[in-house]
């Protein structure tokens, strides 16, 4: 299996002297899916925006399939796709419309081809209703379908559970697992719901102030804390043992 992302002294300094991230390190295998936890401000977003290439860093040394962030950041974004915390859509168009809007962004060819087919594997039966009448959960279904057009090699996630219910979740995590077992396409995800994490990644870090203060693959997790059922609870006993 071979390393898809590799970070290497990563940071993130913004102009008020705010650090973000404070030289992170980390690897993602092919294939797998990885959480990214903690709360607001740790760093979370920054790290993805920044291997998104929709932000810069402040200092790096970071790959994508080969691809540095930097010099390559037209080739990293063929084969990345990403579905933000708020799904951003034209409201007055159809669900088809934007996709076959974006479609067209990306180069797509025979783009109504590619559209049904990432309709069809999403199970969306309303591509012709308009998004400002689509629920929630509709919409982040769409934002889904528009990461995935250009089929790519890495989906980074972030916060896609925020104000889900419990069916919606499960039904995200259907997808993501879909997404990785059948299309063998990298997930990484950014949340601080430890449960969905549990029921998904194959490792975990612990983000803190900027810093990745804990890595496990998720076995390693389930042994130290067999019983907890909450990231409080977890990072109460970090934090208690230092």
């Amino acid at each position: 299996m071979k390393k898809i992302i590799e970070v290497k002294w990563l940071s993130k300094v913004y102009e008020d002297g705010f650090k973000s991230l404070d030289n992170i390190n980390f690897d993602v295998m092919e294939g797998d899916i990885y959480g990214f936890l903690w709360h607001n401000w740790a760093g979370k977003t920054t790290t993805i925006n920044i291997l998104t290439t929709l932000l810069e860093p402040t200092s790096w040394d970071a790959f994508i399939n080969g691809n540095g962030i930097i010099k390559d950041s037209f080739e990293i974004k063929k084969i990345i796709g990403y579905l933000p915390e708020n799904v951003q859509m034209y409201s007055n168009f159809t669900v088809y419309e934007n996709l076959e809007y974006f479609a067209k962004l990306s180069w797509i060819e025979k783009p109504k081809k590619r559209i049904d087919e990432v309709l069809k594997f999403l199970e969306v039966d309303y591509a012709d209703k308009k998004v400002w009448g689509l629920s929630k959960w509709m919409k982040q279904r769409i934002g889904i379908a528009q990461a995935i057009l250009h089929e790519p090699k890495v989906l980074f996630l972030d916060e896609p559970n925020t104000w889900l219910d419990p069916v919606w979740m499960k039904q995200l995590r259907d997808i993501i697992i879909k997404l990785n077992t059948e299309k063998g396409i990298t997930i990484f995800m950014n949340t601080h719901l430890l449960s969905e994490v549990w029921k998904l990644c194959n490792r975990v870090w612990i983000l803190n102030q900027g810093k990745i203060i804990f890595s496990w693959t998720i076995e390693e997790l389930k042994q130290k804390y067999p019983d907890d059922n909450s990231l409080e609870n977890i990072y109460l006993k970090i934090e208690k043992n230092g």
